[in-house]
């Protein structure tokens, strides 16, 4: 059988995004988010006990929520910024770096891969500290 050129387009079209559906329908249960509160429960992105693979800051009221972090070489950081002023977050050794995060915004950055401790200010606010432990 000889198909016309658009038809065999749309047939190849249609395989594909069939194949693509069925590719990503092979979890076997309900995904996991995609980072993990950082709300200071054990276990739950707080960085006490138990690193995990992504995490939350928070920066309310000219604070780092939470101030204290533990989590594993090279884990993906968020920040959000929920002030209405900008702030960033800043490693002493200069090891990361979010630079001006306007208030109402977020930004990642990627923990260092050598295990440590690596306190950390907003450039803006010294003030505001935190210290973010890799192990």
């Amino acid at each position: 059988m000889h198909l016309s050129p658009s038809r065999a387009l749309t047939a190849a079209a249609a395989t594909a995004l069939l194949m693509l559906a069925v590719g990503c329908s092979g979890s076997t249960g309900p995904a996991a988010p995609a980072t993990a509160p950082a709300t200071g429960a054990p276990g739950a992105g707080s960085g006490t006990d138990n690193p995990t693979s992504a995490v939350n800051i928070t920066i309310k009221d000219f604070a780092f929520a939470p101030a204290d972090l533990t989590v594993a070489p090279g884990t993906r950081i968020t920040v959000t910024n929920q002030d209405n002023t900008p702030h960033t977050v800043t490693a002493a050794t200069k090891a990361f770096d979010t630079d001006r995060i306007d208030g109402g915004k977020s930004t990642t950055f990627t923990a260092p891969t050598t295990p440590g401790s690596y306190p950390y200010i907003c450039g803006i606010h010294p003030g505001m500290t935190g210290t973010l432990t890799v192990k």
